[in-house]
């Protein structure tokens, strides 16, 4: 029979490898000098939140639309949720301090260089001709 705390102790080590305790986890995985990983752990929070502020922008703006305005921005809802897991997976404390220390507006660049975008503003402004 297993004790009870190494029970415990294997079923936390369970649920963090398959998603839980997003701090312990991205820290353990994270490249960089120990100070680089410390810097963007302090960071990650702030990237995430932007892409929050931005996809609640998105939801506010598509409560307002048309239906077929409506279906296209939550087709850039869909593009910028795939956008934030790529991005919050990144395993390099260098890529979050060189590229999302300070924001900006680069939530909005990675949806605007997205091909699938391409197609939907395309197809907006068709319907406005």
């Amino acid at each position: 029979m297993t004790p009870p705390v190494v029970e415990a102790r294997e079923a936390v080590e369970s649920w963090e490898d398959e998603g839980g305790s997003p701090k312990n986890r991205t820290e353990s995985r994270m490249t960089g000098t120990p100070s680089q990983i410390e810097w963007a752990v302090q960071i990650i929070p702030r990237v995430a939140l932007e892409f929050d502020r931005v996809a609640n922008a998105f939801r506010q703006a598509a409560e307002k639309q048309a239906e077929l305005d409506r279906l296209d921005t939550e087709a850039i809802l869909v593009i910028l949720e795939e956008k934030k897991t790529e991005v919050l997976s990144s395993d390099s404390a260098g890529y979050f301090i060189r590229d999302w220390q300070e924001l900006t507006d680069q939530v909005r660049q990675l949806i605007f260089s997205d091909p699938r975008y391409q197609i939907i503003r395309a197809a907006r402004a068709a319907r406005l001709e």
